[in-house]
This record gives structure tokens, sequence and C-alpha cells, in this order.
């Protein structure tokens, strides 16, 4: 699932909310890895029964998976940087060339706050007398863009090792069990961890716990049926 590269238009967060954001990546990761590895198992298993092969092909879909992951989601992010820095020197050129339409803009604004009279122009006064805080208003309050609170490279580590662990847990079952037992076991485990984790996610951040519980299920047991056709149809042909 690649994220798309766009500027994330929100109001300050508490520390709660940020560290709910950081959660989030690593879900986005954690699950992609988990869904689309357990697609990859259940179609092998079902065409080949082999261990040996079955292992190869999830070792394969687990790396390519969390590498892809990661590359998305450091180019995402590097370009929401680099669209957030060109708006800073975009809002810069038109403070030092337009000043007269950047303070109305100002004014504009805290009119709609309510602001009137001598109050509006004192705090009109106030903060274009100093250009580092007139351009961090006019970021704020009229583009409602923020700089990112992270690194690229820390959001791109973050969401490869999440990819990796989720793809991993599909893998566990095939490790004890025989092949065609392992495959309703990997299935019913998976289910049930990503409704757990899509429950927990919405406890923590937003929404509501039982819906996001099975929406999560209810990919994975989407990925699962795909896979599982797949290799039903392609070992009856080729196997």
């Amino acid at each position: 699932m690649a994220r798309q590269a766009v500027i994330r238009k929100r109001h300050i967060e508490p520390k709660a909310n940020r560290n709910g954001s950081r959660m989030r990546d690593f879900i986005l990761g954690w699950q992609d890895g988990l869904v689309n590895v357990l697609g990859v198992v259940l179609g092998v298993a079902t065409a080949t029964k082999s261990f040996n092969v079955i292992i190869i092909a999830a070792i394969a879909a687990a790396f390519a998976e969390s590498i892809s992951m990661a590359a998305v989601a450091y180019t995402s992010f590097k370009a929401e940087r680099e669209f957030y820095q060109s708006e800073v020197d975009r809002e810069k050129r038109e403070i030092e060339d337009v000043p007269w339409a950047e303070r109305k803009e100002i004014e504009e604004i805290y009119t709609r706050f309510g602001f009137r009279g001598s109050l509006l122009k004192k705090i009109v006064e106030h903060i274009t007398s100093n250009k580092r805080r007139w351009l961090t208003v006019m970021m704020e309050q009229e583009l409602k863009i923020y700089p990112a609170k992270v690194s690229p490279l820390n959001i791109a580590v973050v969401v490869g090792l999440s990819a990796i662990i989720g793809s991993f847990i599909p893998v566990v079952p095939f490790l004890f069990l025989p092949v065609q037992t392992a495959i309703w076991a990997t299935l019913i485990i998976s289910t049930i961890v990503l409704f757990f984790v899509g429950f927990y996610k919405a406890k923590t951040t937003i929404g509501n716990p039982w819906k996001s519980g099975l929406e999560m299920s209810v990919i994975g047991i989407i990925a699962a049926l795909a896979g599982y056709a797949i290799g039903t149809l392609l070992g009856a042909k080729f196997v």
C-alpha cells in the first residue's frame, strides 16, 4: 500500500497524538507486510505443498515488501519536506516583494478570528514587525501546513522494520505444523492478530476499536482468499 506524498494539513497536535501518528506509521508497514506475505504464503502453499518453496517464497516476499515500503515512505516524506520548503521560499519572496498584500492577508486572517479596530491593528503590527514570526503565521494560519517532525530516513526505517516483523507472522505456523494444517493455522492466527492490532490502533489514536479491528481482519481474509484461489488454480494447472 503506497503512501501518497501529501502534506499533512492538521492543527498542532499534543504529544500523545504525535506518538499516535508514529504508531500509525509502524502499523502501516506491519499490516502491509503481514497481509501481502499472507497472500503469497497461502497461494504458494496451496499450489505446491512444499515446505522449502513456501519458506523461500515467504522470505523473498518479506524482504521485497519491506524494502519497497521503506522506499515509498522515504520518497513520500522527502517530497513532503521539499514541498513544505518550496512553500516557505515562496512566502519569503512574497513578504519581500509584496509586503502590503501579505500584510492584508494577516489582517484578514485575524479579522476572521473576531479581532477589530485598534486591537487588530496592534496584532498585525506585532506579527509583521518580525519576518520570522510573520512567515510562521502565514505558513500555519494561511496555508495550514507544518514542518515534518521526523526525518524521511526515520520514517523509512520504522516502516521497513515493521513490514519485516509483520511479514514473518504468517510464516510461523509452517515452521511447526504440517503444510495443510499450517494453511488454516496461519489464516486464523493472522486474522486474529490483525483484529487486535486494528482494535489497539483505534484505541490509542482515534476511531471505533471494533470497527477498526474488523476492517483489518477483513483485509487479511480478502488477501488470504485471493492467495488461496490463485494457488488452487495454478496448482491444479501446473503442479
